[in-house]
């Protein structure tokens, strides 16, 4: 350490701490670093991995298990049997007290799912290019196994909009829909195959966080986009036009239906679309005033193709150019495992298209299914688990890739439609699959004269609820990155295609995190008066420097290739423009403490950037110690001998331990400081 000249500000021997406080100091501070230092070795890499899928599979009953007496090898293989059993299946557990006065109310909020279910189904198929019976088929067996293992009581199962629109959006690129509907199928059920096998990987493997790179901020704008190509798209069967562009853009769908309308096309279309759609959005605005009323907007799109399809039957109105659905194949879902294609050409860019609707699927569900469902499940006093309610709509989807059925998920609109109506459990998901499968058999033949423009204002009157203007403005004031994220999504689907959209998210969003990552900050530290907090002197102002002493802490999660030599030049810029500045000689820095705290991991060439640190603040007379080191970091340094060049006497538990330790064996007027 640097030497100081002796000056007359400086305490004499006299006024110096005793050598033996020093010494004992010094003796406790020994014993505290060995609690750092002899921390045993942290979990391996595949040590958290079956933990992870442990947890996922099995009940959390360790706690149960240690009050219990040690069991024999057979009774501990039935015990993890049936803990497993119980992990994949939660209906074993609440299966044993449900009453059947429960049912009562499952019963009624089943039928009021069913009414807003049947509806919005067809007219998600015909979203997604396929038959009308296609969206029947999606609601019925997803929901049945979605009840078997989900754990949430509210989350309503089936089709949805945004998905619908991405499949058909992807996969016609490769087959037409129109040309060979049998070829574009079979590509349908193998991609949902592939989005239901990668949503359970995520889910056993606790791999939810790969989601996360579409932002909370990107999905708005992704949601706001794909809302309004929705829209736009219902133009065919709201003015009744028989050539439609294939196209997702804007630009290409308003295009195509101006270039139509001075065609041949059917003015009754348009009005009997309009004039339900009216009703609808009422009834909407009615039930969002009025809570009581809320199986008004839930009943109201069935009481619409009710209606329609009478009058069309009654006027003979697709006899004057009323576009109507004709035939729905009814009957029970038909298998679907001889359609999958595992070996022809295009495996490829079906689980392509497969994991990019597992990531759209899951983070629509994520993100709004189960945050809603999570706040209903803190009313009702009982917890969700993400990675459980991701495995359960893996095997829902391969369920349903099985049986002629596209990819399903969680639906925000009907989730809160469910809760409202009361349900109890999932028995309102079994309720309302029940209800859809007897109208396909009994009931499909009756929907021959339903009106395509009443399938299109349904599916219109469930837009503003993905349009969510409020939020986005939330953003720009929030965070301005965030908002690029969420402009780019929504102007690359609404000006691109789903594609374009998505990938726009994702670089904005990755693009954020290597930025950030790239270039984190650092935080000079001060003590606040009358505490032992050290805070950033910038964002507390009233916090004192200790002389001496220069406190540094690095504001990143990982020290790696991306950022180290970034870090380890900033740290040395900062303490060059601190020992710079005008200041006495007892305020000149001796001693840099590190303060590790939010490093959580670090690489290679972060190790070899301390090092290089070390060696340079070493050779200009400055001691360096480093202060709450976290366990794994702590672990890469022993194994390279870092922690023996800096002296394991210069690693503490805190910053406050480093400072007085440093003050303790300086002589210097730092005391008061300390």
């Amino acid at each position: 350490m640097a030497s100081l000249p002796a000056t007359e500000s400086l305490k004499s021997e006299a006024e110096l701490p005793p050598p033996t406080s020093i010494e004992n100091a010094s003796h406790h501070q020994a014993g505290r670093a060995e609690w750092v230092l002899d921390s045993p070795d942290p979990p391996s890499l595949w040590h958290d991995l079956l933990v992870s899928i442990r947890e996922t599979l099995l009940l959390n009953n360790s706690n149960d298990d240690k009050k219990k007496s040690p069991l024999t090898h057979k009774q501990a293989l039935c015990r993890g049997a049936s803990s497993l059993f119980q992990g994949l299946f939660p209906i074993i557990c609440w299966g044993k007290s449900y009453r059947i006065s429960k049912f009562k109310s499952d019963l009624m909020a089943g039928l009021t799912l069913a009414s807003l279910c049947i509806p919005q189904s067809i007219g998600y198929a015909s979203l997604a290019k396929l038959d009308p019976q296609f969206g029947l088929y999606t609601s019925v067996v997803p929901p049945l196994v979605y009840a078997l293992m989900g754990s949430s009581r509210e989350i309503a199962i089936g089709p949805v909009a945004v998905v619908s629109l991405l499949l058909s959006s992807m996969i016609q690129n490769i087959q037409d829909p129109l040309t060979d509907p049998g070829a574009y199928r079979s590509l349908v059920f193998t991609v949902t195959f592939f989005a239901g096998t990668f949503q359970a990987i995520f889910g056993l493997f606790r791999l939810g966080f790969l989601v996360s790179f579409l932002s909370h901020a990107a999905i708005v704008g992704f949601m706001a986009g794909a809302a309004i190509i929705i829209g736009l798209q219902q133009l065919k069967g709201l003015l009744g036009i028989s050539h439609f562009t294939t196209k997702t853009d804007a630009v290409s769908v308003l295009e195509s239906a101006f270039r139509s309308i001075h065609h041949q096309w059917y003015p009754l279309n348009f009005v009997l679309g309009c004039s339900f759609l009216i009703f609808l959005l009422i009834a909407r605005f009615i039930g969002r005033r009025n809570k009581k009323l809320f199986w008004l907007p839930a009943v109201a799109p069935l009481a619409s193709v009710v209606l329609s399809t009478l009058i069309v039957f009654l006027t003979k109105a697709d006899n004057h150019g009323v576009k109507v659905v004709k035939h729905i194949k009814g009957g029970l879902n038909p298998s679907s495992a001889h359609q999958l294609q595992f070996g022809g050409p295009h495996v490829g860019q079906s689980a392509k298209i497969g994991l990019i609707c597992a990531a759209v699927a899951l983070t629509c569900f994520l993100q709004e299914a189960i945050a809603v469902g999570r706040s209903f499940a803190s009313i009702k006093g009982y917890q969700i688990d993400g990675n459980k309610e991701m495995v359960a709509m893996g095997f829902m989807n391969i369920a349903g890739s099985l049986t002629s059925c596209y990819v399903a998920t969680g639906s925000f609109s009907r989730t809160a439609v469910n809760f409202s109506a009361g349900c109890e459990s999932v028995v309102s998901n079994i309720v309302m699959a029940v209800t859809v499968l007897l109208s396909l058999l009994l009931l499909s033949k009756l929907l021959y004269y339903t009106p395509m423009a009443i399938l299109a204002s349904i599916i219109l009157s469930a837009l503003p609820g993905l349009i969510d203007v409020s939020e986005a403005l939330r953003i720009w004031r929030v965070d301005k990155l965030d908002f690029l994220a969420c402009i780019g999504a929504f102007l690359g689907v609404l000006f691109g295609s789903v594609e374009i959209g998505l990938l726009a998210a994702v670089a904005i969003s990755f693009g954020k995190i290597i930025l950030l990552s790239i270039r984190p900050g650092t935080e000079l530290l001060g003590r606040l008066p009358g505490t032992d907090i050290f805070g950033d002197i910038r964002q507390y102002p009233m916090a004192i420097e200790t002389p001496g002493v220069f406190l540094i802490r690095i504001n990143s999660g990982l020290m790696c290739f991306a950022n180290a030599n970034f870090i380890r030049e900033r740290i040395m810029r900062s303490v060059t423009e601190e020992d710079g500045a005008i200041r006495t000689e007892k305020s000149k820095i001796q001693v840099v403490v590190l303060d590790m705290s939010n490093v959580m991991n670090i690489d290679t060439s972060g190790i070899a950037a301390l090092e290089e640190l070390h060696k340079t603040l070493v050779s200009v007379g400055l001691e360096v110690a480093m202060a709450n080191i976290r366990w794994q970091v702590l672990h890469k340094l022993k194994l390279a001998n870092f922690l023996d060049r800096i002296g394991k006497e210069r690693v503490f538990l805190s910053v406050g331990e480093a400072v007085k330790y440093s003050c303790l064996s300086s002589e210097f007027d730092v005391l008061n400081n300390c």
